[in-house]
C-alpha cells in the first residue's frame, strides 16, 4: 500500500517486480551465465551476488568472492534484504525497517542496464537506513529511468547493525580485519563491478558511488579507505554528509564485551560461541541492534575522511552533495564542499528544497529527509513516498528535470567543473569565492550557500 501523504516517514515498499511470464534478458560474466528480464530498452537483473553468503563461519568475515557456475543462474525476483529488526515504528527510517523475509544470505545487487548499452557510466547505490535497517530494492531505488537516460544502475545491500558493524577480541585475533563488515561489502561490490560490468555494456573506469542517509556516510568512509582508491571516479552523498572521528579499535571491543552478559555470553566469549547466537537474538538486542560503527581498526580503516581532510588531503574525484531544507545539514556538506579545496577535484552543493502541494501541511519546514529520492532517482511510479500525490504528471516532469543533473554528474568527465542539466542550468563546482549552490525548489537554479540555513526554520 502507498504511503499516505502525512505520514511523517513514509515506509518505502517493493512496487516493481517479476510476477509474470518475461522477455529474458541474457549475459554471459565471467563467472556464469546469468539470466534476467528486458523490459522495453532496459535490462533488469535482480538478485545478482556479488559476494558469497556471509553466513556459518563467514558471519564477521570480509566479503568472499562468488564462485564460477556451470549453467544458468536465474537473476529475476529480488533476494532477501540483510537481516534487521522490524519495528513497525515511523520515528525510525524506513518507517521502522523492510517488510518480508530478512536474512544473513543478503548480499546481491541489482542491475539496470541499457539493452543496447556500450561502455556506459556505472552508479552504484547504497541505501540509507542508520547502518540497520533498509534495502537496496525499494521502490525509491528502481534504476529503470537512469537506464533509460544511458547509466547503469546498480543498488546493493549491504550487511546491517550487529552483522555490519561489530568487534570482538576474539572475532579480531582472527586477523582479517574487523568491525566494518557493512563498508567492506561495498568494496566487494565496486570489485564485482571492476571485473563484470562489461559484460552489461558498462564502463569500469567510470563508476559512481552514490548513497543517502546512512549511504553517504558510507560513501564518505570510501573516500578514504584504501583498498576502494580506483574502483570509482566520482561519488554522491545525499544527506549524509558527515564528518566524524571514527572510533578505536579497543572502544569498539569494550562496547561489545560490555553488552554480551545481556545475550547470555561472557565478555571473554570465543568466535565459536559468538557465530552461534542467532540472528533474532541479535538485532533485537538493544546494545546490538544498530551496531558498533566508525571502527578504524588499521587494516580496512586506516584513518577516517575527516582526519584526511583536516590534514590537507583533497579530493581526487569529484563529489555532488547536499540535503533537504525540511532535514537540517546543509552547513555539514558546506564545510566538506570548502575543505574539499578549490585546487582539487570538483564538490557540488545542492540543497533540494521542492515538495508536492499536498505535502505542505504536514512538512511545513520544507522537504523532509529522504523526500528527494523519488525525483534524484525519477521513481514516483514506484516510490510508495508518492502516494497521495494528485498531480503526478506535473511531478514527473520535475523528477524529469532534477535527476537529468544526477544523470549528467554520472556521464561526466571527473575533471569538469560544471554540471549542464535541467534544460540550460549550469552548475558550477563550490568554491568560497562563488558560494554556489543548486537550489532545486519549484524553480531550479543558482544561489548562494552563504545565504541558506542549516536547516528547518520555525
Amino acid at each position: 500500500m502507498a504511503a499516505s501523504h502525512n505520514e511523517a516517514k513514509p515506509n518505502p515498499e517493493v512496487v516493481y517486480s517479476a510476477t509474470q511470464p518475461v522477455d529474458t534478458a541474457v549475459v554471459q560474466t565471467p563467472k556464469g551465465t546469468l539470466v534476467g528480464e528486458k523490459v522495453g530498452d532496459v535490462n533488469v537483473f535482480r538478485g545478482v551476488p556479488f559476494a558469497k553468503p556471509p553466513v556459518g563461519d563467514l558471519r564477521w568475515k570480509p566479503p568472499q568472492p562468488v564462485e564460477a557456475w556451470d549453467g544458468i543462474k536465474t537473476a529475476i525476483e529480488y533476494q532477501a534484504p540483510c537481516q534487521q529488526p522490524q519495528l513497525q515504528d515511523p520515528s525510525e527510517p524506513n518507517g521502522g525497517g523492510v517488510q518480508g523475509v530478512k536474512s544473513e544470505d543478503c548480499l546481491y545487487l541489482q542491475v539496470y542496464a541499457p539493452a543496447e548499452a556500450e561502455k556506459a557510466p556505472v552508479v552504484l547505490w547504497m541505501h540509507g537506513g542508520a547502518f540497520f535497517l533498509g534495502a537496496g530494492h525499494l521502490g525509491s531505488y528502481v534504476g529503470m529511468e537512469n537506464a533509460k537516460k544511458g547509466v547503469i544502475t546498480v543498488p546493493m545491500n549491504y550487511r546491517l547493525g550487529p552483522f555490519g558493524y561489530f568487534a570482538h577480541p576474539s572475532i579480531t585475533a582472527e586477523g582479517d580485519g574487523t568491525g566494518s563488515y557493512g563498508d567492506m561489502d561495498a568494496v566487494a561490490a565496486l570489485e564485482w563491478i571492476k571485473e563484470n560490468i562489461e559484460s552489461f555494456g558498462g564502463d569500469p573506469n567510470n563508476v559512481t558511488i552514490a548513497g543517502q542517509s546512512a549511504g553517504g556516510f558510507l560513501v564518505m568512509n570510501l573516500l578514504s579507505t584504501p583498498s576502494a582508491e580506483g574502483l570509482f571516479q566520482k561519488a554522491v552523498v545525499q544527506s549524509g554528509a558527515g564528518l566524524t572521528d571514527g572510533r578505536k579499535l579497543e572502544a569498539a571491543e569494550k562496547s561489545v564485551m560490555e553488552g554480551l552478559p545481556n545475550i547470555g555470553l561472557p565478555e571473554d566469549a570465543t568466535a565459536e560461541q559468538l557465530r552461534g547466537v542467532s540472528a533474532q537474538t541479535l538485532v533485537y538486542d538493544p546494545v546490538f541492534r544498530s551496531g558498533i560503527r566508525g571502527v578504524v581498526d588499521g587494516k580496512f580503516f586506516t584513518t577516517t575522511t575527516k582526519a584526511a581532510m583536516e590534514a590537507g588531503t583533497e579530493f581526487d574525484v569529484p563529489v555532488l552533495l547536499g540535503s533537504n531544507m525540511g532535514e537540517g545539514g546543509f552547513n555539514r556538506a558546506k564545510l566538506v564542499a570548502q575543505m574539499a579545496g578549490d585546487e582539487g577535484a570538483g564538490a557540488f552543493l545542492y540543497n533540494f528544497q521542492h515538495q508536492a502541494a499536498e505535502r505542505d501541511a504536514s512538512w511545513k519546514n520544507g522537504p523532509i529527509h529522504s523526500a528527494e529520492l523519488m525525483y534524484t532517482f525519477d521513481t514516483l511510479d514506484t516510490s510508495s513516498w508518492s502516494g497521495g500525490i494528485s498531480d503526478m504528471e506535473a511531478e514527473k516532469t520535475y523528477a524529469d528535470m532534477v535527476s537529468s543533473c544526477w544523470v549528467a554528474f554520472y556521464k561526466m568527465d571527473p575533471m569538469d567543473k560544471t554540471i549542464s542539466c535541467a534544460d540550460g542550468l549550469e552548475w558550477p563546482a563550490y568554491t568560497e569565492e562563488n558560494d554556489a549552490v543548486a537550489i532545486f525548489g519549484d524553480e531550479i537554479r543558482i544561489g548562494n550557500a552563504s545565504e541558506l540555513p542549516d536547516g528547518p526554520q520555525s
